[in-house]
């Protein structure tokens, strides 16, 4: 029975259709709209898939009208829509928010997706913390400890909102985007280097908390539309996986079912 498992973000939504609702389970289809085009998905992206969905589950950031424009989008299939709540303890995470309800639905799927890749990785080994990123129009930087239990984490700005604010606040400051480098030269290089730093800056302060508080070196794991623009810049070891979120939906779905 195939699962789709959908993500919808702030800017996109992106989904993939697996062949069942099991980690490891072989992707059959994948692709991403931007929220403006989601009328599009019924009669376009989701028109061709190679099997029809027996079950799905997502993640949901944009709001309840937008949930709602891709429920009717989901209308030609009989399946219950079902969205993921922050709750307190959920797939091998314990929610350690002081309002565990109100930890981005995004967030907690991609504690609980980085969770099943640690103890996927150490089995017969006692589990390492892990220090989850996500790197989007927002950027998010995330601590798990070595039991499954989330520390707390960080909300910055992405890229994007960094240097249109920039932009707003300040005259002279439309220019071409740069590149990074350890000493920049020129306006263009000086805003991209500065934001690409304060991302990886952050990411890597949050590294040292984690080892203070863990005594080791976490698992670090970056997802996001953007994280290949972080990633060349971040000085700590770390593996991009895209499919982060959706490896946490299909972890939850397959509790759920086994329950």
């Amino acid at each position: 029975m195939s699962f789709l498992a959908i993500d919808i973000g702030n800017t996109r939504l992106k989904w993939a259709l697996y062949a069942s609702p099991q980690p490891g389970s072989p992707m059959l289809a994948h692709g991403a709209q931007f929220l403006e085009n989601i009328e599009k998905l019924a009669e376009h992206d989701w028109a061709r898939l190679p099997a029809t969905p027996g079950s799905m589950l997502g993640s949901n950031v944009a709001g309840d009208a937008m949930r709602h424009r891709v429920e009717e989008q989901m209308e030609l299939w009989d399946i219950e829509p079902r969205w993921v709540a922050s709750s307190a303890q959920a797939g091998g995470v314990i929610n350690g928010y002081e309002h565990p309800g109100r930890l981005g639905a995004d967030r907690f799927v991609a504690l609980i997706g980085a969770r099943h890749h640690v103890l996927a990785r150490m089995r017969g080994q006692t589990p390492r913390p892990a220090l989850v990123v996500m790197v989007g129009t927002a950027v998010t930087v995330d601590a798990l400890d070595a039991d499954g239990r989330f520390l707390g984490g960080l909300i910055l700005p992405g890229h994007g909102i960094m240097l249109r604010s920039l932009e707003g606040g300040t005259a002279g400051l439309r220019v071409p985007t740069g590149e990074v480098r350890e000493f920049p030269t020129n306006t263009s290089d000086a805003l991209t280097s500065g934001g690409n730093y304060a991302i990886t800056g952050a990411i890597e302060r949050m590294h040292r908390h984690i080892v203070k508080r863990c005594g080791q070196e976490p698992v670090t794991l970056m997802t996001g539309g953007a994280g290949w623009k972080v990633s060349p810049a971040l000085d700590i070891p770390h593996e991009l996986i895209d499919s982060l979120i959706f490896d946490g939906l299909l972890a939850l779905q397959a509790h759920r079912l086994a329950l």
